[in-house]
């Protein structure tokens, strides 16, 4: 009954995940409609993005139940792996959200920032993400998990490609000098 549910779980995270890759894809490839950044708070696109995201964390904190070490890492020493990175990554993110603002994070302009975490990164946020997630894969040693996560994280890969057109419309020479000299991701 458990892998069952576990395998419904994962079929609805996966569509949500695909939806919200397809949808950075689009942003990518058409700028002028694009979904992410969203045109402004409340906007169908910004509803529908975090609306997606948040079902999606959702799901995943389910398939870390429902499907709780069902794979390769059976041995406790997966903690010893897991734990640092998912603090380590939740950190790092953690410390983007401070640095940046919430109204920055969520898609809304609200000054450049290029302080904090930002001076080694362009995305420290994304590079966090990513970093927890690796780490509450290996803790929970979910197979489902794990797609799911790199579903994610692909979008998290995606995202910056959607967002450097609209911060260099909305910064100009600030961003564009700063881009050049920090990198994307590491």
């Amino acid at each position: 009954m458990m892998r069952h549910m576990a395998a419904t779980v994962f079929a609805a995270d996966s569509v949500l995940l695909l939806f919200m890759l397809g949808g950075a894809v689009w942003s990518v490839a058409f700028p002028a409609k694009r979904i992410w950044p969203p045109p402004g708070r409340r906007s169908w696109q910004w509803l529908l993005t975090w609306a997606c995201f948040y079902a999606s964390i959702a799901l995943s904190a389910a398939l870390i139940y429902l499907d709780w070490n069902s794979w390769l890492f059976e041995s406790p020493l997966r903690f010893i792996v897991g734990v640092p990175l998912a603090l380590l990554g939740g950190l790092l993110a953690l410390w983007g959200i401070v640095t940046v603002g919430w109204r920055n994070t969520s898609g809304m302009k609200d000054g450049f920032v290029s302080s904090g975490p930002y001076r080694f990164t362009r995305n420290p946020q994304y590079v966090g993400d990513i970093v927890f997630f690796i780490g509450v894969g290996v803790i929970a040693n979910s197979a489902y998990l794990w797609i799911a996560h790199v579903l994610l994280s692909l979008w998290f890969a995606v995202a910056p490609l959607t967002e450097e057109p609209w911060l260099e419309e909305q910064y100009g020479d600030a961003y564009r000098e700063y881009r050049g000299r920090v990198p994307r991701f590491l």
